[in-house]
């Protein structure tokens, strides 16, 4: 039976939130995960990517083990009722559609932010990952290699990666860009609902920011401080840190603004800071900007920059989805070929065999010259022999038609006992 390579999926497509965190993976259980992976399946060619928005295994076998993966995975994560969550899961079980799958996936396609920049890293260690466990062979490797030469020319040959398409992306590309000339700009982020959570992920676009995280529960933002190696303050001490701080970013649900000109008033501003307000009804009193120093920008400024640039991605579309195409067609190919390749060695092997048999044979009383022209005449034979059916079997491959010619080939050299004799 032939090895197919299949996709399990959880994603923001098929599943909430709440679903996503209980079946969400860190690094220590992917390693757990593969390793159970190879040694109770024999997997071959498996990769894990988890991220806050998928969870999916890849993976190449003869046999469709989806519902034994996902028990494993309920079993890495301790939750005894995991057959609960197998509607959330779409399967793939052919080959090319796992494939494209694992391609619009790594280039952004299938992303809540259409064009994310962030999975390509993603999709990068999670190879890295089955590498390491000697997860990853030819098939895989040369699979990764394609997705990430494709996303090379997404990015060089479309618009499906410029500027930023999300709110909170957007608002960490305007603060780099308003902080350009200030050392370790120090950033105040309060609130650590949704989009205050992605602000503080993105943050480490800008390595240099000294970035402190306050919220009203007090533990939530310790939890992802302590996770992005960002420094945590009470939300008592939030005025205290907004006078200390260069940019403060506000995400916080409050039905009237919980920063006012009177607060900012107080501040004593020596040069500037930048107040970014991402709530929604609004947080910052508009009228801060009649104190000098002070710089707001509102969710709505920043949605507009985000929106132009999902439009410029959304119409690039087409153009992506054809370089996808064109590499998958360009992979395929090499698969076929890969297909033959057992079937030309043990050919080779095979007439190999038959010419030392012969030689030795022969040969016994031969002296060392006639032995040379000897070696040279039945090598050259062979490789003329060879050649025929090799081009056969390369253009069975272009007509999908390899595993007819492949029993054709084995059957007329009886390559199977040739390989059993070997043995």
């Amino acid at each position: 039976m032939q090895k197919k390579f299949r996709a399990i999926s959880l994603s923001h497509k098929n599943a909430p939130v709440q679903i996503r965190e209980v079946i969400s993976l860190d690094e220590g259980s992917i390693h757990t995960l593969l390793v159970k992976l190879k040694e109770f399946f024999s997997l071959t060619d498996t990769l894990i990517l988890s991220t806050c928005n998928r969870t999916e295994i890849y993976y190449s076998h003869e046999l469709e083990l989806s519902a034994e993966i996902i028990k494993l995975i309920g079993l890495e994560k301790g939750l005894s009722n995991v057959v609960d969550y197998l509607e959330y899961f779409k399967v793939f079980n052919e080959d090319r559609e796992a494939i494209e799958h694992l391609f619009k996936v790594s280039i952004g396609l299938e992303a809540q932010v259409v064009g994310d920049m962030q999975i390509a890293n993603q999709v990068k260690r999670a190879y890295q990952a089955s590498a390491d466990l000697d997860l990853a062979g030819p098939f895989l490797h040369r699979l990764m290699h394609t997705v990430f030469f494709t996303n090379k020319r997404v990015v060089q040959e479309t618009a499906f990666r410029d500027g930023a398409a999300s709110v909170s992306y957007a608002a960490v590309e305007l603060i780099e860009e308003l902080t350009s000339n200030t050392y370790q700009p120090r950033v105040l982020l309060i609130g650590v609902g949704e989009i205050g959570e992605d602000v503080a992920k993105n943050m480490v676009h800008i390595p240099e920011a000294q970035v402190t995280i306050t919220n009203r529960t007090f533990d939530k933002a310790k939890q992802l401080a302590d996770e992005l190696g960002f420094t945590v303050v009470p939300f008592e001490q939030c005025k205290e840190a907004m006078q200390n701080a260069d940019v403060i970013v506000s995400s916080i649900m409050k039905s009237e603004p919980f920063i006012t000109k009177s607060m900012v008033k107080e501040m004593n501003i020596q040069s500037y800071k930048l107040f970014v307000d991402l709530s929604v009804p609004r947080s910052i009193d508009t009228s801060i900007e009649d104190v000098p120093g002070a710089i707001l920008y509102n969710v709505d400024n920043i949605r507009s920059k985000a929106s132009e640039t999902l439009e410029k991605r959304m119409a690039s579309i087409p153009h992506v989805e054809t370089i996808i195409a064109e590499s998958i067609d360009d992979f395929y190919n090499w698969k076929k070929e890969m297909m033959v390749f057992p079937t030309i060695n043990k050919l080779k092997n095979a007439l190999e065999q038959i010419r030392q048999e012969e030689m030795e044979r022969f040969l016994k009383n031969a002296d060392q010259k006639q032995i040379e022209i000897i070696e040279k005449i039945t090598k050259s034979m062979m490789q003329k022999i060879l050649k025929v059916p090799v081009v056969q079997l390369r253009a069975a491959c272009q007509r999908d038609e390899a595993d007819k010619m492949i029993d054709i080939i084995s059957d007329l050299f009886d390559l199977e006992k040739q390989n059993q004799n070997k043995e």
